[in-house]
């Protein structure tokens, strides 16, 4: 996968994360995030962040590194 395509997934996560903190505490939002990512992103896309994650994940949002786990 290009770095191109990974920041745009990476972007989009950290979005998905800050449009939702009206949900409540980082778990709530947690939740939502996994939720978002599990109905909408493709397998591709999912197994893409997840190796990111794995590999330090260093840009991603807290929340969104707990939904990712999750």
């Amino acid at each position: 996968m290009g770095s191109h395509q990974l920041a745009s997934l990476i972007r989009m996560a950290n979005q998905i994360a800050d449009n939702n903190r009206h949900v409540g505490d980082d778990t709530a939002v947690a939740q939502v995030v996994s939720s978002h990512l599990s109905r909408f992103w493709a397998r591709s896309m999912k197994e893409q962040i997840r190796e990111y994650l794995q590999a330090g994940g260093e840009e991603l949002h807290p929340v969104v590194k707990q939904a990712v786990e999750q």
